[in-house]
């Protein structure tokens, strides 16, 4: 069952929660799920632009979306605030503007937190987008695994799975190539897996990365 599911959906209502907190109408659902995105990809791009150029990657751990009937709320989750605040002089400023002109709407306020995680090697999104950044400078994906692993290990963490699959190292036949540290329970509900899956582009191709991070357990 653990390699069928997605790990975060398993576990919902247990130890993981929604990352959009909303309530619509049947008819108007597709429509809030469409928002959503939006709002998501209008700000990675804008961190992507504003932060790849001093960091090399973005460091989004997560988004939250909570809509009332007047308010957005958007809680960033970011491993690295202070590069895309001090990148721009405006900063969060200048990313509203450009969400409130995507959504295009005037009936509603929108409002845009960053929170900063004090442990950014023990997200998964951060840890995938680190490991695709070697992998696009064509360092060995064994090596990038390992450093990878190593730095989840400051973080406290008690496990971590690491999956790329692809045309590896550019050859003709794609395979899958995975490493294990610790304990990855992935079969029991009661612990708590974070989990991401990310694609990278190379010159041989896409690849995939998946990462399960073993947290704790209830």
């Amino acid at each position: 069952m653990s390699q069928k599911i997605n790990s975060l959906g398993f576990r919902l209502g247990e130890n993981q929660k929604h990352r959009s907190l909303w309530f619509e109408k049947l008819k108007s659902y597709s429509v809030g799920l469409q928002e959503d995105e939006k709002i998501r990809d209008c700000i990675k791009k804008y961190v992507q632009k504003n932060m790849r150029i001093s960091s090399g990657f973005e460091g989004i751990a997560h988004i939250e979306i909570q809509k009332k009937i007047d308010l957005i709320q958007i809680i960033i989750y970011m491993g690295f605030p202070n590069l895309l605040i001090k990148s721009r002089t405006r900063g969060i400023e200048e990313l509203q503007i450009n969400v409130q002109k995507e959504l295009n709407s005037v009936n509603r306020r929108l409002n845009i937190a960053i929170t900063r995680i004090t442990k950014p090697y023990g997200q998964p999104n951060i840890l995938a987008e680190y490991i695709a950044l070697q992998l696009k400078n064509r360092v060995s994906f064994r090596k990038a695994m390992k450093k990878a692993i190593e730095l989840t290990e400051k973080a406290d963490t008690k496990g971590i799975q690491v999956q790329i699959a692809g045309r590896i190292d550019g050859k003709e036949i794609a395979r899958v190539e995975w490493i294990r540290e610790g304990r990855v329970p992935l079969q029991t509900i009661r612990a708590k897996i974070d989990y991401c899956s990310y694609t990278v582009r190379t010159i041989y191709g896409v690849l995939g990365i998946k990462i399960w991070i073993f947290v704790d357990e209830q």
